[in-house]
């Protein structure tokens, strides 16, 4: 069975979806650009949504200021923000009908049980099905996930190419409420992205892994598919994803044009070498009239300019 990408026609609805786990970075920007330009360059809308649905991860203040930051470079998103700490409800609607589907069971696994499990292609350990036809005795469910059946899903990535896998072989049951009481990541974005009408998903090239599983959500809960295009990881000189881990740089607001034109430049967008200097507005003026998805390099990561 092959599952491809199915977006309809009409008005382009893109997003830009950060996690408030810290200050946004020059990676951050990569995406948020990006999907922006794409989005505005076909006419279309551009939305914003602060992924807090993971709270342990969520930095108090990080959401406030990445808002002044894209406000500072010159962000304008369509409607208002949407915070995902305030959309359980919504999520707890998509997991009912799954469930009453017969697609969710109960997990007593620990991360201890699950260390010698074989590794999926994002690092994570892969399920190797152990509750899937009942909880052993005396043990009680911890998460709950979702019933992987056989089947190819592929999509055509707008930049990255086809991309296909056969998620119950490389991933199995994957988790959509965890054990902490929290709603994966992968149920609440693809609820969000149905829910907000999105057509298109520019992000990096670090979440193109999860993407058949996303497609696989999309399909069981009758969600439209949208167009993805995976953008090259910003990475540094030891090919690190930028990030705080890594002890990426948070941008430098005092020059926001001169930032925006070296992600166009990572982005292959060949921007005049003095496009900078004629300010903000002309940057972005000219990034929405010349944007093109073809000219975006066709890898994974790329090292981000100041990190050689």
């Amino acid at each position: 069975m092959s599952l491809e990408a199915d977006a309809g026609r009409g008005l382009v609805v893109g997003r830009f979806a950060p996690s408030p786990s810290g200050p946004l970075h020059f990676g951050s920007l990569v995406a948020a650009l990006g999907s922006c330009l794409s989005a505005r360059s076909q006419g279309g809308q551009w939305l914003l949504r602060i992924e807090d649905v993971d709270t342990p991860r969520c930095v108090p203040g990080a959401a406030e200021g990445i808002l002044r930051t894209l406000e500072r470079f010159g962000f304008e998103w369509d409607g208002p923000v949407v915070w995902q700490s305030a959309r359980g409800a919504a999520y707890r609607d998509a997991f009912a009908r799954l469930q009453a589907a017969g697609r969710i069971f109960g997990c007593a696994c620990t991360r201890k049980e699950m260390a010698d499990s074989a590794l999926a292609r994002d690092g994570t350990r892969r399920y190797p099905g152990t509750c899937r036809d009942g909880l052993p005795p005396g043990r009680a469910a911890r998460a709950y996930r979702l019933r992987v059946e056989p089947g190819t899903v592929s999509f055509d990535d707008r930049v990255q190419g086809t991309i296909a896998e056969d998620v119950a072989a490389d991933v199995g049951d994957f988790v959509l409420l965890r054990a902490d009481g929290l709603f994966a990541y992968q149920l609440a974005v693809v609820v969000d992205d149905a829910e907000a009408g999105i057509t298109e998903v520019v992000r990096g090239a670090d979440l193109l892994d999860s993407t058949c599983r996303q497609i696989l959500l999309q399909r069981l809960l009758d969600f439209p598919v949208p167009v993805y295009a995976h953008l090259p990881v910003a990475c540094n000189a030891a090919g690190e994803k930028l990030s705080k881990q890594t002890l990426a740089r948070a941008v430098d607001e005092a020059e926001p044009a001169r930032l925006l034109v070296e992600v166009l430049a990572f982005l292959g967008q060949c921007p005049p070498a003095d496009l900078a200097a004629s300010g903000l507005a002309a940057v972005w003026a000219w990034g929405r009239d010349n944007w093109s998805m073809d000219k975006v390099p066709r890898r994974r990561i790329q090292v981000a300019p100041g990190y050689a």
